[in-house]
């Protein structure tokens, strides 16, 4: 293990914060949600200097397979579920998504931070250790398991997708989700871990408090300045991405 206390330090805070525009959307499905980020990015390969972007929502249920992972970790047929399945441009295996867990689809521009996927994921990470250090839940990282868990319980899972240095995608903190979903399928293609929730650790958390103290740990990680005024971006055309 990992702990938290050897993780990514800070960005460096002694220049200028760079503006992140913050859309808190609520439950939103996940079609739409990933038509909204396939064209931020397809904005900001166009246009460089336009600020980062981070939204924050959930999903009804829904599974989501990288575009390499295997339909050998789905216990189920696809074409007879009750939800929908989408295989999508992240790497890794099959995750399960639904209401109760902090979605987070950071779009940013990696040349203003480190062009280096390794660092993204692991401060994506640190966003959440911290996160739930406040909480008094020493969070860790296992190695070669992109993630981070608590008690050997998964409690937040990440897969990106990068374009031109532009990211989509993100993490997802199982905060107080129907952990049933993910008897379905083999988690992340991961035999033998279990999936867990802070609701487990933690009974009764405030959800809107874990987003409040998650915004400000992604605030200071990244060293963003996060801005709720940014302009309506969901005015979504067909796109391709490289």
């Amino acid at each position: 293990m990992i702990s938290s206390h050897q993780s990514v330090k800070d960005s460096d805070s002694s220049l200028p914060k760079r503006p992140c525009w913050l859309y808190q959307l609520g439950l939103v499905d996940y079609q739409k949600a990933w038509d909204w980020q396939r064209q931020l990015v397809c904005d900001r390969i166009h246009n460089p200097q336009l600020p980062d972007t981070l939204l924050l929502l959930e999903h009804p249920p829904v599974y989501t397979l990288g575009q390499g992972a295997s339909l050998d970790f789905l216990k189920f047929n696809p074409d007879q579920s009750d939800f929908a399945l989408h295989r999508i441009e992240r790497g890794g295996e099959v995750t399960y998504h639904c209401p109760g867990q902090l979605i987070g689809y950071p779009i940013l521009n990696l040349k203003h931070h480190q062009t280096d996927l390794h660092w993204y994921l692991r401060q994506l990470e640190e966003v959440i250790i911290r996160t739930l250090g406040i909480y008094g839940l020493e969070a860790e990282r296992i190695p070669g398991l992109t993630g981070v868990w608590l008690d050997q319980c998964k409690v937040a899972a990440i897969g990106i997708k990068v374009s031109r240095w532009i990211t989509m995608h993100g993490f997802s903190l199982n905060i107080n989700p129907d952990l049933s979903g993910f008897d379905q399928i083999i988690p992340c293609g991961i035999h033998n871990r279990a999936v867990g929730s802070l609701e487990q650790f933690i009974p009764n958390l405030d959800s809107a408090e874990v987003t409040a103290t998650l915004l400000h740990q992604f605030s200071r990680v990244f060293d963003l300045d996060l801005r709720r005024e940014g302009p309506e971006p969901f005015i979504c055309h067909p796109s391709s991405l490289d």
